[in-house]
């Protein structure tokens, strides 16, 4: 619940009171108290800080202990009386503290500003979301492998301008978005390194004239190091956009997933039967069951991608130090998080339970001629120059499409009117299984490479 019935703790400086539209314009309260258990912990921190260096007496350390621990748990139980008066989520917790201990609540504000306390609390969030996102992300990806597994010998066709290309086994196309995912784990733990730099000490712009013990603090919140410059601790968020943009590409690779299951779960693919429980029917025509939840995923990514601009723009033209501008980094950074693990955890749950229609995909991947390069590349192996061999097998294909066959189901003696170099081995490439087992090497669409990187890929997840 949220209230107006409180003074504000910064008032002394105006003569006459805030513009009653103001004071909810500029409030932050509604939103920025979800970072209400990290501004407690950075509080916490710095009041043990604080009694180090002989600022608080260590009745009144304890004083603020039992007051912030009772606070936490009035939010967390919804008894706390959240006021727009007090702005923010910091000055809430003050008022409150104050009133519940007297003068030692006031005291715990000595030596920091709520300048570098919002990009402390900011930190301390994005440093707990990037981990569950992490999680999330480590779900997927076993789920991923799992299906995988199961589908490394289903044959299927590989496009690309989403033609026919190339015959490929689902598993492989599986280990491809696994190894998208890899990155994106990998841009995340390293934006983390950025993130987990401590501000506080920066006070409002130029640290502070107290002798503050930041190193200490640091370690107490688990921060890798304290940051080096006040003013720019105070004033950047780059290190919110840089998780927006990593949070955009795994968007991006979730988009394309999306699109590839709607695509193939469609009656004129049909080369997945997506379960149940993900999808919808329509209100009008029994016979549907829509893709809602790669549907919506794929819009979502647009939101995300959305809040990196948003974000972007925000910072471009804004000069040292804080600024007002600043309070609007949250609500996109807050919506990017959420809707980032929504996403993941859907995706988690939904994969092991995706079955693959084998004979569809294998039937469509002899509909493009999709072994015709293995047929040049048996020509070139045969001594034939790629160029000319390209041109054999585009005579071959000419021939197929204009007796509707495969290139598989065309004669030796027809295919020799090409080319004397073409044996009866030639079969042997031409088939389908052929095609996929000879690529058996690391990065291939063999059964056995995928067999291989699935494993390689189990060893990482659990080394990470």
């Amino acid at each position: 619940m949220t209230t107006v019935n409180t003074e504000k703790l910064s008032s002394a400086r105006f003569a006459e009171a805030t513009d009653a539209f103001v004071e909810v314009f500029t409030a932050s309260v509604d939103f920025d108290q979800r970072m209400a258990q990290q501004d407690i912990q950075g509080s916490l921190a710095h009041a043990e800080m604080l009694a180090k260096i002989g600022i608080l007496s260590a009745e009144e350390l304890n004083d603020i202990k039992r007051g912030l621990t009772q606070i936490a748990e009035e939010i967390a139980g919804g008894d706390f009386n959240w006021s727009i008066k007090q702005e923010d989520v910091h000055m809430n917790i003050e008022a409150r503290l104050t009133e519940l201990i007297g003068v030692a609540g006031k005291k715990l504000h000595t030596g920091r500003s709520r300048n570098d306390q919002v990009a402390t609390d900011i930190r301390l969030y994005l440093r707990s979301e990037i981990g569950t996102i992490e999680a999330q992300l480590t779900r997927l990806q076993n789920a991923l492998l799992v299906l995988a597994e199961r589908e490394a010998d289903t044959i299927m066709p590989g496009f690309t301008h989403l033609q026919v290309a190339q015959p490929v086994t689902f598993g492989h196309h599986l280990m491809a978005w696994f190894e998208m995912l890899s990155r994106d784990r990998e841009r995340l733990q390293d934006c983390c390194k950025r993130v987990n730099v401590m501000p506080l000490g920066a006070a409002a712009l130029a640290g502070t004239s107290y002798p503050i013990d930041r190193q200490m603090t640091a370690e107490l919140l688990g921060f890798s190091r304290p940051s080096n410059n006040s003013l720019d601790s105070v004033s950047d968020r780059d290190f919110a956009i840089e998780f927006c943009a990593a949070a955009s590409l795994i968007m991006l690779h979730l988009s394309r997933f999306s699109e590839e299951l709607i695509l193939w779960s469609s009656a004129q693919f049909d080369f997945i039967d997506m379960p149940d429980a993900f999808c919808t029917g329509s209100s009008i025509m029994p016979q549907k069951k829509n893709p809602d939840v790669p549907e919506l995923v794929r819009g979502k990514s647009g939101r995300v991608t959305g809040h990196l601009v948003s974000l972007l723009m925000l910072m471009k033209s804004q000069p040292l130090a804080y600024n007002k501008d600043n309070q609007e980094d949250k609500e996109p950074l807050f919506d990017t998080a959420d809707t980032l693990i929504n996403c993941l955890r859907a995706f988690a749950d939904m994969m092991p339970n995706i079955r693959a229609k084998k004979d569809n995909m294998y039937q469509a991947a002899k509909q493009g001629y999709a072994t015709a390069t293995d047929l040049a590349d048996y020509l070139v192996r045969k001594g034939m120059p790629f160029r000319d061999a390209h041109e054999v097998v585009g005579l071959a294909v000419r021939l197929g499409i204009e007796t509707q066959r495969d290139l598989s189901e065309i004669s030796l003696t027809e295919l020799q009117q090409f080319s004397s170099q073409i044996g009866d081995d030639v079969f042997d490439i031409l088939k389908l299984e052929g095609s996929v087992a000879a690529r058996n090497h690391i990065g291939g669409t063999a059964p056995a490479s995928v067999r291989a990187a699935i494993e390689a890929a189990r060893a990482q997840l659990q080394g990470s």
